[in-house]
């Protein structure tokens, strides 16, 4: 039989975000959990739910699915990763016909079974912070609050009733593996698949905890203190460990993982370590020279415009950009100037410039807007 679409098991889109994934799945366990819906064939969905979310839930697995078209990554002759349609063969190691024979007689090519019993990490997480131009610069010491699956307080993490056990699955016998008979075009072959009563876990809860339904985790906010080092960029992230979700069978919790947003300045630009700066000056300025105030994320400095300074020019500000994350000291202030041409001008200014005009020995022919003007500037 086919497989299911895990995408429509959770009703959600193929390009569904890993949060919309992670919504679904929790509305979905909730509505068909068998000790919360009696009705027939709720059981089987809320099966169906947990391994679909157990699949797309992890964006490796996610991927693998959504390349491959199956969770295993491998479909015998099928044509999935590791089989004769796929894409790795690895000198038949490591997704290739090593197993496919494990997976038609059950670990014939060698490859070990993962104890279900095992401590297994929780699933990391991602949470997008968003920074002020200055605060990525400088770093910054913030709280963040966010959801995310913690071991039940109720029964440890176990699943169930407190004063109870798991007992050994009565199916499976504690492997977490059941033996299934498969006709295939070599004939019936015994394969391996994951034990449909304890998914795996070797165990069966048959008393389950009341708070979190048998599961082991509950859903939880979770604070913590972040210090944003000082020089971050767009884009890049920092890993917190065991801040993200609980572990299964007493395993640790995943890894946060805060990825950077930075909004962008309306003075400054930035690249890496270097901050650029376009800096407005007179003509008066550009040619005879003078010392302005410049600003820098720092504070404003003074800066000397040499005297016969071109617009486009750019000048550097040691030590006035960002920190460099990754090494010692910080980087520079480019700044590069411009010269603005005044749009109106004076009496004054208009005599000035056509005394500037006739020593420089040119002639300016105006805008055909004012007689004046080219009188001025033509006698």
């Amino acid at each position: 039989m086919a497989e299911q679409d895990l995408y429509k098991v959770l009703g959600v889109e193929k390009d569904a975000s890993q949060d919309e994934i992670k919504k679904a799945y929790r509305k979905l366990s909730k509505k068909y959990h068998p000790d919360l819906n009696h009705e027939p064939g709720a059981e089987d969905k809320f099966k169906a739910v947990n391994d679909a979310y157990e699949t797309l839930g992890d964006p490796q697995k996610r991927a693998q699915y959504d390349q491959f078209g199956s969770t295993g990554g491998q479909q015998g002759f099928g044509g999935g990763a590791g089989g004769f349609g796929g894409q790795d063969f690895g000198g038949f190691g490591g997704g290739g016909f090593e197993d496919i024979f494990s997976s038609f007689f059950g670990g014939s090519g060698g490859g070990r079974r993962p104890n279900p019993t095992a401590p297994q990490q929780g699933r990391d997480l991602q949470y997008e912070m968003t920074l002020k131009f200055e605060d990525a610069i400088f770093g910054k010491k913030t709280n963040i609050t966010y959801n995310r699956e913690e071991q039940c307080e109720t029964c440890g993490g176990s699943g169930a009733k407190p004063g109870t056990s798991p007992v050994t699955c009565s199916k499976c016998h504690g492997s977490g593996y059941i033996q299934v008979q498969t006709n295939t075009p070599l004939g019936r072959m015994m394969s391996q698949q994951v034990c449909d009563v304890c998914h795996g876990t070797g165990k069966e809860i048959q008393d389950k905890c009341a708070t979190c339904g048998g599961s082991g985790h509950t859903e939880q906010s979770h604070s913590i203190k972040v210090t944003v080092p000082a020089g971050v960029e767009e884009g890049q992230q920092m890993r917190l460990q065991n801040q993200g979700e609980a572990g299964a069978n007493g395993g640790p919790y995943g890894d946060l993982f805060i990825i950077f947003r930075v909004e962008p300045s309306d003075e400054f630009e930035r690249d890496g370590a270097t901050i650029y700066f376009k800096l407005p000056i007179d003509f008066v300025q550009a040619a005879l020279g003078d010392e302005v105030r410049v600003k820098t994320v720092h504070g404003d400095v003074k800066m000397k415009i040499p005297a016969g300074t071109q617009t486009g020019t750019t000048f550097r500000l040691r030590g006035k950009g960002a920190p460099k994350l990754r090494g010692n000291g910080t980087g520079d202030e480019q700044v590069t100037v411009s010269i603005q041409t005044p749009t109106k001008l004076n009496k004054g200014q208009k005599e000035a410039l056509k005394t500037f005009a006739k020593a420089s020995g040119k002639t300016v022919a105006g805008n055909g807007k004012s007689s004046l003007f080219d009188k001025l500037f033509n006698n």
